[in-house]
């Protein structure tokens, strides 16, 4: 095993704030300490006197989501409190992913009241020759279809957009909880109060017990984050959904992007309870009538690279 400063250079991100940036579709990535989304938070004009990181970088969030971690292959910049890891030695983009998964195996050191700012250097991570052999015979090329669905291109004309109250637009309650411990292991998917992996913490056997229908999107009151559930699910202790009959699996990612900008309100000492969500307000695209375009985000989703995978 080695620190992790003898197997990257450690540099500190460009610490920018987004309101200070302009917010463009086809700009630079902007990272910042979010669980989710390879911790991209939107794509920003690039700056005059301030070039992006490199890319071939690992991303690791030195508060927030403490020890967050993402390979990113673009250019980017970062907000305040990101470590960006470049490797002393020439590391596939699969080895790279492989070191993402090491460094978040160490998140239980951490929460948001210990950060990892002077510590990640000493994280131990494998040394290079302890790379299992099974790692490089990984093809993450064939793991994602990088096409849209759509080859429409569209803008993003956000100063014609409005602002929607959540409880006044979605259909938004707190789910009744299982206690995962009484459970056996199964297929249902068990949303938690997780900020990872989608919220869901287990499969389990559901013959008994209270199942969601999916097609939602599920908040945890301390993981903050909000996902979108496609299937059948139960959830632990306080998780909410929020209902649109009108949604889908591509509307809604334009949806859970929006609903995850307000992730900075929140932390575990302020938690993302219901009614705080209810009281959210998000700016959403609109027909000519005021009313939310629901065809639009979908169509503006699918237009995206990868869009072939949801």
């Amino acid at each position: 095993m080695k620190r992790l400063d003898e197997v990257f250079d450690i540099l500190l991100g460009k610490s920018l704030e987004l309101i200070n940036c302009e917010e463009i579709n086809n700009g630079i990535l902007f990272i910042s300490r979010t669980s989710s989304n390879n911790g991209v938070a939107t794509r920003i004009k690039k700056l005059e006197n301030l070039d992006p990181m490199p890319q071939h970088a690992i991303t690791v969030a030195l508060g927030g989501s403490v020890l967050s971690s993402f390979y990113q292959s673009e250019p980017f910049y970062t907000a305040f409190h990101i470590a960006c890891l470049y490797p002393k030695k020439n590391l596939s983009e699969v080895e790279m992913l492989y070191y993402c998964y090491i460094i978040e195996q160490n998140k239980y050191r951490y929460n948001y009241g210990r950060q990892a700012n002077r510590t990640v250097k000493g994280i131990l991570v494998p040394s290079y020759d302890e790379i299992p052999d099974y790692i490089n015979r990984i093809n993450t090329i064939s793991f994602f279809n990088k096409n849209p669905l759509s080859t429409i291109k569209l803008s993003l004309s956000i100063e014609m957009w409005k602002w929607f109250e959540v409880g006044n637009l979605f259909e938004c309650f707190t789910t009744n909880h299982t206690i995962q411990q009484e459970t056996e292991n199964g297929d249902i998917p068990f949303v938690t109060r997780s900020g990872v992996n989608n919220g869901i913490s287990g499969f389990i056997n559901g013959e008994g017990l209270l199942k969601y229908n999916g097609n939602c999107i599920t908040i945890g009151a301390e993981g903050i984050i909000a996902f979108y559930q496609p299937n059948i699910f139960v959830t632990g202790v306080k998780v909410y959904t929020i209902r649109h009959e009108k949604m889908n699996a591509y509307n809604a990612m334009f949806l859970i992007t929006l609903l995850n900008l307000e992730n900075y309100r929140y932390n575990y000492g302020n938690a993302r309870i219901l009614n705080k969500i209810k009281r959210e307000r998000i700016k959403l695209p609109v027909t000519t009538e005021g009313n939310p375009d629901w065809e639009f985000m979908e169509s503006y989703i699918k237009s995206l690279s990868y869009s072939a995978n949801l």
